[in-house]
C-alpha cells in the first residue's frame, strides 16, 4: 500500500509545478512578515540581499529583509485597513539604485502585496534592474533629442586628452563658452565649466568619470559665460578608447559635444518638478533622492570629501491620523517639509522616502554640522503649532545623523546606519537627535538630551 497522500487529480503536483515555473517570485507571508511558502525565484532574489541582515542571512521574514531597503513598506502595510485587497502594486525597492560602488549594475526589485485575510498576504517579487537602466537611458536620449524641437542656437565640439585637458576645439566652442580658441587650449574643462550657483548639474570631472564607466554621459543645466550671461547647455561626453589587446579598454580621451539651447524655462521647471517632487509635500521624491545621492557619492569619492545623512521620522504619526483624520496627517507632513526646507542649506536635498519618513542629504558636511542642523530642525518642528480644522496640533520628530567617510560603501548601507540611529532615538524617548561616527569600531554616540513637548 502506498504511503503517498491521495492526490487523484494531481492537484498538489500541479500546484508545485506552477510555483516552480512561475516567472515571478511568489511568497506567502504572515502579517508580521514570516515566510510560509516561497518559490525558487523569490528565494533567489532574497538570498543575496539577506547576507547583511542581522539575523545571519536567514530568509525567514520578508519585511525584515527588504525593510532595510524600503522602510516605507511597514507604513504602507500598517495604513491598509481593509480586510483584503492590494496593499501595494509594483512598489520599487531600490537595493542598489546606482550600482554597487558606482558600477553600472543597479539592483531594483518590484514588489506587489495582496492581503488575503487578517493573517496572510501574498507577495510577488521581480527584478526590474534592466528596466531601470533602460528608463535612465531613454530619459537621457529624450532630453537630447528634444533639442530638435527646442531651437538649437549653437553646436560646439571640444576634444580632451586622457587627463581631461583640452587639445582641440572648433569655432563654435569659443562662441558658446565665451572664451577664445587660444584661451581654451591646454586648459582643463573644469576650469571653464562655469555652472550657475545652485545648479544640480554634475561637474565636468564627474561627467568624465561616468563616461569612463558607461562609455558616454548626457547632462544639461544652466551655465554662465565670463561676461555674465547665462545659457542652457546640453552636453554629451563620450569616451574614446584604444584597444591594446582583446578584452582590454584604455581611455585615450574624450569628445565633448555642447549645444546652446533656447528653453522655455517655465516649461522646463514644471517638467522637472513633476519628475522629481513628492506631490503631497513638495519634498524630493524617493527616486530623485537616490539619483542625487548616488551622484553625490561619486562626486565625494572623486574629491575626497565627506557628506552627511539625517534620517527624520515624525513621532506618533499614526496617532495623528487616528485621532484627527488623514487630512490632518497630510497637513503635518506638508508643515514638516516646509519647516525643514526653510532651515536647510541651499545645496542640501530634503526628500520624503516613506509615509512619515524623510531624509536630508548634506554635501561637504561633517558630523558636528549635521547634528547642529538636526537640532535646529527638531526645535523648529516641535515649536510650530499646526491648525487642522478646529484642532491645534503640535508634533515632534526623531533624528538619526551619520557622516559618510567611506564613499565606497553603498548608499543603502549608509541609509541603514542613519535609520538604525533614528530608531535608537525612538526607543530612548523620541523628540531627540542621535548620531554616530561610522569609522570607529565602537560607534561613538552623540546624544542630545531633549525636553519633549506635550
Amino acid at each position: 500500500m502506498s504511503d503517498e497522500p491521495d492526490d487523484p487529480d494531481g492537484e498538489v503536483t500541479q500546484l508545485l509545478q506552477f510555483l516552480y515555473a512561475c516567472p515571478v517570485g511568489l511568497i506567502e507571508v504572515a502579517v508580521d512578515g514570516t515566510i510560509g511558502m516561497i518559490n525558487p525565484l523569490a528565494m533567489g532574489l532574497l538570498l543575496p540581499i539577506s547576507q547583511g541582515d542581522p539575523q545571519g542571512g536567514m530568509v525567514d521574514n520578508l519585511f525584515r529583509i527588504i525593510g532595510r531597503y524600503a522602510p516605507e513598506l511597514r507604513h504602507i502595510i500598517a495604513a491598509f485597513d481593509a480586510t483584503h485587497g492590494t496593499v501595494c502594486n509594483r512598489h520599487r525597492v531600490f537595493v542598489h539604485a546606482g550600482g554597487v560602488n558606482g558600477a553600472d549594475d543597479p539592483l531594483v526589485l518590484e514588489c506587489t502585496l495582496v492581503k488575503l485575510d487578517d493573517r496572510r498576504l501574498i507577495a510577488t517579487l521581480s527584478d526590474i534592474s534592466k528596466d531601470i537602466v533602460q528608463e535612465r537611458r531613454l530619459k537621457q536620449a529624450e532630453t537630447w533629442f528634444a533639442t530638435l524641437l527646442d531651437g538649437v542656437n549653437d553646436f560646439a565640439v571640444i576634444s580632451l586628452d586622457g587627463d581631461g585637458v583640452i587639445d582641440a576645439v572648433n569655432q563654435a566652442a569659443a562662441r558658446q563658452t565665451g572664451y577664445s580658441e587660444t584661451a581654451l587650449m591646454n586648459r582643463r574643462l573644469d576650469d571653464l565649466d562655469m555652472q550657475e550657483n545652485g545648479s544640480a548639474s554634475t561637474t565636468a570631472r564627474e561627467q568624465m568619470a561616468i563616461a569612463r564607466r558607461d562609455g558616454w554621459h548626457l547632462d544639461e543645466g544652466w551655465r554662465n559665460r565670463p561676461v555674465g550671461d547665462r545659457y542652457w547647455c546640453q552636453r554629451l561626453v563620450a569616451a574614446r578608447s584604444e584597444d591594446e589587446t582583446p578584452g582590454t579598454r584604455k581611455i585615450s580621451g574624450y569628445t565633448v559635444v555642447l549645444r546652446d539651447v533656447t528653453r522655455r524655462e517655465s516649461d522646463s521647471l514644471k517638467l522637472k518638478e513633476l519628475l522629481t517632487t513628492d506631490h503631497l509635500t513638495g519634498a524630493c521624491n524617493r527616486a530623485h533622492f537616490f539619483d542625487v545621492a548616488e551622484r553625490l557619492r561619486l562626486s565625494s569619492s572623486l574629491q575626497g570629501q565627506t557628506y552627511a545623512l539625517i534620517a527624520i521620522d515624525i513621532d506618533h504619526f499614526k496617532r495623528v491620523n487616528d485621532q484627527h483624520g488623514h487630512a490632518a496627517g497630510d497637513i503635518v507632513l506638508r508643515a514638516v517639509t516646509t519647516t525643514c526646507k526653510a532651515l536647510l542649506r541651499a545645496n542640501d536635498t530634503f526628500a520624503r522616502i516613506g509615509g512619515e519618513e524623510f531624509v536630508a542629504l548634506l554635501p561637504s558636511a561633517d558630523l558636528a554640522t549635521a547634528v547642529k542642523l538636526a537640532e535646529r530642525l527638531r526645535v523648529a518642528i516641535g515649536t510650530t503649532p499646526l491648525q487642522a480644522g478646529n484642532a491645534t496640533l503640535t508634533v515632534t520628530a526623531s533624528f538619526g545623523c551619520t557622516v559618510v567617510t567611506d564613499t565606497s560603501a553603498s548608499l543603502n548601507d549608509q541609509l541603514v546606519v542613519a535609520d538604525q540611529l533614528l530608531y535608537v532615538a525612538k526607543r530612548n524617548g523620541r523628540n531627540r537627535v542621535e548620531s554616530v561616527l561610522p569609522d570607529e569600531k565602537t560607534p561613538k554616540r552623540i546624544l542630545l538630551e531633549l525636553t519633549a513637548r506635550g
